[in-house]
């Protein structure tokens, strides 16, 4: 007698692997039409028409917001150079030897998915290829940290000593977090291993089996101190110089974490 395949119910996390999915798609199309003379808005376009025609939503756009400030108005954060995190798409053109982080995410089907990959722009300086390097690196470092039984620290740990020892800095004030039905839920995932007295902020926790979290280190040439613009979104570094920005949604797996995006 001929069976009848198995139905598979799908899981939270084949939902937000779908999302995920999504994300990586979208900024490797974005990253297609990065150039020189191409404006941010443009490329804002190119992803909210790609996500959209996958049956989703971009999971920044109306994010946020309160009395003082509009919600979010954009489906990507688009930050150029000195830029850190949640720059706005705009008239802005692209120009050789720029950096640029492109941070996407997606909702589908309830569930989330979040990824940023900072490109080069053109050719771009030895020291601003190298800061790409080294925060890619310390990405996957921290990444190889998300195994069940370590704890959001053993990632921090990991980024904060790559970054620090070629010289950089992480960000403070931003960090990563929990992902799946929410874009941002607990655990905090910091890049830097937080002092005595600010761990009430940034708990240690231990990673289990099954948790969704986006570890995304922001790393600056110099200081890492940052200010907000006037358009009270864009992060920028306190002294200009350049930043860059990489993420990933990750699984916490035995062993070894399961990337959910990808580059």
């Amino acid at each position: 007698m001929e069976q009848t395949p198995a139905i598979k119910i799908k899981t939270d996390v084949d939902y937000i692997e779908e999302s995920c999915r999504l994300v990586s798609d979208t900024i490797q199309c974005v990253g297609k039409n990065i150039k020189e003379g191409v404006s941010t808005l443009e490329l804002d376009r190119i992803a909210e028409d790609f996500i959209r025609s996958h049956d989703a939503e971009p999971a920044f756009k109306g994010f946020g917001g309160d009395e003082n400030l509009q919600p979010f108005p954009y489906t990507l954060c688009i930050s150029v150079n000195e830029e850190v995190v949640h720059g706005m798409p705009g008239q802005r053109t692209l120009k050789n030897g720029d950096i640029v982080s492109i941070d996407c995410g997606v909702k589908k089907n309830g569930f989330y998915g979040d990824s940023a990959f900072t490109f080069p722009v053109g050719e771009i300086s030895s020291e601003k290829q190298h800061l790409l390097d080294v925060t890619l690196e310390s990405l996957n470092l921290g990444v190889a940290q998300a195994i069940t039984g370590n704890t959001n620290y053993d990632i921090a740990k990991a980024v904060q000593q790559h970054v620090e020892k070629n010289g950089y800095s992480v960000v403070r004030e931003l960090v990563g977090h929990g992902i799946g039905s929410s874009l941002h839920q607990e655990p905090s995932v910091p890049n830097f291993v937080p002092g005595l007295l600010h761990r009430n902020k940034f708990q240690k926790v231990k990673l289990k089996k099954g948790l969704t979290i986006a570890i995304e280190p922001m790393v600056n040439v110099g200081t890492f101190q940052v200010r907000v613009a006037n358009d009270g979104w864009t992060i920028v570094t306190a002294d200009r110089k350049p930043s860059a920005h990489f993420e990933h949604t990750i699984m916490v797996d035995d062993g070894k974490p399961v990337v959910l995006t990808y580059f």
